[in-house]
């Protein structure tokens, strides 16, 4: 138990750091950045407290924008899809898994990669409409939304594959 929670808290710097440091900073085609730190909400377990969830979110959304300068817009965008985390999960998991759970694509990998779709689309899309707050320049927002989500989508996905394969090469 505490090492799930000491690898949560790993994860959660980690993330951090890659946001802040280093996808933040790219910016494919003037339009799409990469947005990896949705990555932790999708690999806490499915019987994880929700408060537990949303505080983390929280924190995670609010030094990434104490560190971006971006007054509110990333703990806004991470802290709602964490509420909807858990009804998500209903819709995309079977109901009988196990209490420790961690959805990835070892254990189920079609339905990871649906709620993967579906929550970082989420996430991107509250993300840039708070940014913009506006309906004006709505064709560049979307353009921003779908290339940033297919990033965002792609990256979390090599790098939960990467990480199978490695505990998995490991193990052999």
């Amino acid at each position: 138990m505490k090492v799930t929670y000491l690898y949560e808290f790993l994860l959660f710097l980690l993330l951090i750091l890659l946001q802040v440091l280093l996808l933040s900073r790219i910016t494919l085609f003037g339009l799409a950045t990469p947005v990896l730190y949705g990555y932790f909400l999708l690999k806490l377990p499915v019987g994880r407290n929700i408060f537990y969830v949303i505080i983390s979110a929280f924190l995670m959304g609010l030094i990434i924008d104490i560190f971006l300068n971006t007054p509110g817009m990333n703990a806004a965008a991470i802290t709602l899809v964490a509420m909807c985390r858990k009804p998500l999960m209903g819709l995309f998991f079977e109901k009988e898994e196990f209490e420790g759970f961690v959805p990835g694509m070892n254990s189920a990998a079609a339905p990871f990669i649906r709620f993967t779709l579906f929550t970082i689309f989420l996430h991107i899309t509250l993300l840039y409409l708070i940014e913009a707050f506006t309906l004006f320049n709505m064709v560049n927002t979307l353009l921003r939304i779908v290339t940033s989500g297919v990033t965002s989508i792609l990256l979390i996905i090599a790098l939960d594959s990467i990480i199978y394969r490695r505990k998995n090469g490991e193990q052999s």
